[in-house]
């Protein structure tokens, strides 16, 4: 199993925390191992309690090392799209070797003028991406690699979000023994592969309804555009089974992916279910229908929150309709609803992966086929073992106490690694 070529994602999201370890063969990529726990500690994407963290990361790498036998070394990290903002920027290089043609090292003094701005002190920069470069008087190209030019721009666009934030999530993984080989926002990540090239340059938003909270990012002219977050998510419906049916959370939630039915005029009202009740030794009885109903009302708020969203965010019209993904979204009945509340076309997305054919799993697959693209594009291997026999590896009781381990400097060009290496000195 070559090392270069084998990515381990962490997706820290409010509801539960996903641990991928896939092995990438060409185009092809195959998950290998999986990890997923119920999240403690985080609540819409921010973390409320730093050692509750650390061991649900924890409990999701060790089901993931189970599968493969060996221990996770570096993962790639996933940051949420909370306090998220976007700035158009620019940069401009002369080019440097003599006959002028466009090396590696262009790109690269390309991409880092374009972050000589004024940051706030409180913001911290996650990723840059290009929009377009330009050789000379010559625009819109993808890649200007082994072009002959005098002068190369950049077009881009820079991500910044919370310092805050960013460093108690960096926080936690270093203090669950992982190094970090690369962060990205996670709808950006996420939503390059959920959907296709003409919903990405037609205009679409891509939709993923979490445990806490709804990220919502708009995909147009073949780049991120727009993104944010809105504070109603999937545990909302389990709170609200859980109220109205005087049953635990935690069977509310079961009831919710077993019996739950988004669209009411489509769910059964023959078969009943029963439902302990908080308190008591009974069990109460309840139909589809009488459930669906709950389900439907929240959901159908969520919908015209993110319709609100899209009018504040200036969006009047999706050509390319709206791409939906998430947990929830396996509910029977949230294409309907969706459809009927949004008044557009709409499509549930999933991943098409052996072990990992669920909505949930959307965005841990996105940060490795991510990081495989953008390794590709810049020519890039670690030089870190990604994975390390069980063998080398330390007691459980030991690695418990040990500290962040050392970095090594990056080879990568700057662009990629740039918010990993702005962050080391906060753990020296």
């Amino acid at each position: 199993m070559s090392q270069s070529e084998l990515y381990v994602s962490l997706d820290i999201g409010s509801s539960s925390i996903k641990v991928l370890i896939g092995e990438v063969e060409g185009k092809t990529l195959h998950v290998i191992g999986v990890g997923n726990v119920q999240s403690e500690g985080v609540r819409k994407g921010t973390i409320i309690d730093i050692d509750a963290t650390v061991q649900s990361i924890r409990k999701a790498v060790d089901q993931a090392e189970r599968m493969i036998g060996m221990q996770i070394r570096e993962v790639i990290l996933g940051i949420p799209a909370t306090g998220v903002v976007l700035q158009d920027v620019k940069g401009v290089v002369a080019v440097n070797s003599e006959n002028r043609e466009i090396t590696d090292d262009d790109l690269d003094r390309v991409m880092k003028s374009a972050q000589v701005m004024s940051v706030p002190p409180e913001r911290e920069i996650v990723n840059i991406i290009p929009k377009q470069f330009i050789v000379d008087d010559y625009d819109e190209i993808k890649d200007p690699r082994g072009m002959i030019g005098v002068r190369l721009e950049m077009d881009g666009t820079l991500i910044t979000t919370s310092k805050t934030l960013v460093h108690n999530i960096l926080r936690c993984v270093e203090r669950a023994g992982l190094d970090i080989r690369e962060i990205y926002l996670q709808p950006l990540a996420a939503g390059t592969f959920a959907l296709t090239d003409d919903e990405k340059n037609h205009g679409t938003a891509y939709i993923d309804i979490g445990g806490g909270s709804t990220t919502i990012t708009i995909f147009g002219e073949n780049r991120l555009m727009a993104t944010a977050v809105v504070p109603v998510g999937g545990d909302h419906i389990s709170k609200d089974l859980s109220i109205v049916l005087k049953t635990p959370t935690e069977q509310a939630r079961k009831i919710k992916h077993q019996y739950g039915h988004a669209f009411y005029d489509d769910a059964s009202d023959d078969e009943l279910f029963e439902v302990p009740v908080v308190g008591v030794d009974t069990k109460d009885q309840y139909s589809q229908r009488y459930i669906s109903e709950i389900i439907g009302v929240r959901l159908e708020e969520l919908f015209e929150l993110v319709l609100e969203e899209l009018y504040r965010m200036g969006i009047r019209d999706l050509p390319g309709g709206i791409v939906l993904t998430g947990g929830i979204t396996k509910i029977d009945g949230i294409l309907q609803l969706a459809r009927h509340v949004l008044k557009t076309r709409v499509r549930l997305h999933s991943p098409e992966y052996i072990g990992v054919r669920e909505p949930m799993y959307t965005t841990a697959v996105g940060l490795i086929r991510y990081a495989h693209m953008q390794d590709e594009y810049f020519g890039y291997s670690s030089d870190a073992p990604t994975v390390t026999p069980i063998e080398e590896t330390v007691p459980s009781s030991s690695k418990d106490m040990k500290k962040p381990k050392e970095r090594k400097p990056e080879k990568k060009p700057g662009i990629i690694n740039w918010a990993k290496n702005t962050f080391n000195n906060f753990f020296e």
